[in-house]
Order: C-alpha cells, then sequence, then structure tokens
C-alpha cells in the first residue's frame, strides 16, 4: 500500500499521460514546423493564403500530437481524435508541398532518389542538420555541374561513369530554384515518415481503447473493486 492508500495492484484512475516530447511523431512534426516556417518564409510570398495555411497546418500536426497525449489522462478517445487531426493536418501540407513542385514543373523525387537516401541516412532532427543537407547537397550539385563540361564550356560526352552519378535528376533543375527543390522534397521524406508514423500510433491508440477501455470504464471498475472490498 503506498501514500495514497492505494495497493500496488490497484489500476491508477489517472495513467502516466503527457510524455509527448519522447514521441518520435512529436519530435518529427516539430521540425517539419520548423522546416515549413523556414520554407514559406523564403520561397511562398507571405502575403499569400498558401504561406499562411501551409505554415497553420505544420503547427496544427505539431499542437495536436501534443494535446492528445495530454487529454490521454481522461479520455482514449479525445486522443484518438486529435491524433487523429494531426495526420489530417500533415497530410493538408504534404498536398501543398506537392503542388508547389507542380505548379513550378520541379521534380517530386522518389523515395529512393540518392540524395533522398543521403538525407535519410543523416537522421536530421533539427532544422540546422536539414540546412546543412540542402548546402551539402546543392554544392555536390555544382560540383557534377562543373565536371558535365570540359573546362571551355562544352558539354562533355557521356561515359561508362555516368550510370554512377548520384543524383541524376538534379542536374535539370535551375540553379536558382535548387535550394527549393531539396528543401520541398526533404520536407516530403519527413512528413511520409511521419505520416506513417502517425498511422501507427493511431492503430495502438485504438487498441489500447479495446482492450482496456478509457477513464469510464477505469473509474467503473475502480468503484466495482472498492464496493467489494466493503463488502468482505
Amino acid at each position: 500500500m503506498n501514500k495514497h492508500g492505494q495497493t500496488r495492484t490497484e489500476e491508477s484512475l489517472i495513467p502516466k499521460h503527457g510524455g509527448y516530447r519522447k514521441l518520435k511523431t512529436f519530435q518529427l512534426a516539430s521540425l517539419i514546423y520548423d522546416v515549413t516556417v523556414r520554407f514559406c518564409d523564403r520561397f511562398i510570398d507571405r502575403r499569400s493564403r498558401t504561406h499562411d495555411q501551409m505554415v497553420q497546418a505544420a503547427r496544427s500536426g505539431r499542437q495536436n500530437i501534443a494535446e492528445g497525449s495530454v487529454d490521454s489522462a481522461t479520455s482514449k478517445k479525445m486522443e484518438m481524435k486529435l491524433t487523429g487531426v494531426a495526420k489530417g493536418s500533415l497530410e493538408e501540407l504534404r498536398l501543398d508541398y506537392e503542388d508547389f513542385l507542380r505548379q513550378r514543373g520541379l521534380p517530386l523525387w522518389p523515395p529512393d532518389h540518392p540524395a533522398l537516401r543521403r538525407f535519410k541516412a543523416l537522421r536530421c532532427a533539427t532544422l540546422e542538420g536539414f540546412r546543412r543537407w540542402v548546402a551539402e547537397e546543392a554544392q555536390r550539385w555544382g560540383e557534377e555541374s562543373a565536371q558535365d563540361s570540359d573546362g571551355h564550356g562544352e558539354t562533355r560526352t557521356p561515359d561508362q561513369n555516368e550510370a554512377a552519378r548520384p543524383c541524376p535528376s538534379v542536374s535539370s533543375v535551375p540553379r536558382e530554384q535548387l535550394g527549393a527543390v531539396l528543401a520541398a522534397n526533404g520536407a516530403l521524406s519527413l512528413l511520409n515518415l511521419c505520416i506513417f508514423l502517425l498511422d501507427r500510433q493511431l492503430k495502438a491508440q485504438a487498441d489500447t481503447f479495446e482492450r482496456e477501455g478509457g477513464f469510464t470504464e477505469r473509474l467503473y471498475r475502480r468503484r466495482t473493486a472498492r464496493r467489494a472490498q466493503r463488502n468482505d
């Protein structure tokens, strides 16, 4: 029995909750928010609705993960609802990034694109890490562009080594748009992972709710146990 008069086997009425800062989804959503704010400030007119909508969608994803974690103490239904809202907001943001690329005729890279494989290997956790990846890939593009010339401004004839070049689709991107292409595709890579993990998180929450119930069920079990103790 503890200082509150509970036995060690007695179910807690208010379980541990609010540990959202340790959730991978919250950490990813926080990075997505930071990246989106910077992306929109650099590449989208601040007076446009798209600018505000993208920033708000990114913020909504992050905030609803946190709020759902806190509300899980008293309502599993609310936790699942807010997790679903977070997922929906990030889905909306994913479409905005895809629209940005499509409407400007810029490439949307597949997940196995060499630049994205390097990005995933870095496991960026901060905005600074994301920016460093963009800078390194832009530098790589510059070096590869220089190799395409024979030093006299003439294009080299392709050789057998061309297939080994790491980013074949980057060379077709105008230099002034390369930063936007890298940032948008990097953000989409983060979004794809976060949405995938949120889907798993939702399923886990539903399984827990089905198995254990929520606050109402815990309260019922607590009252039933107390009545049984009084009748002994």
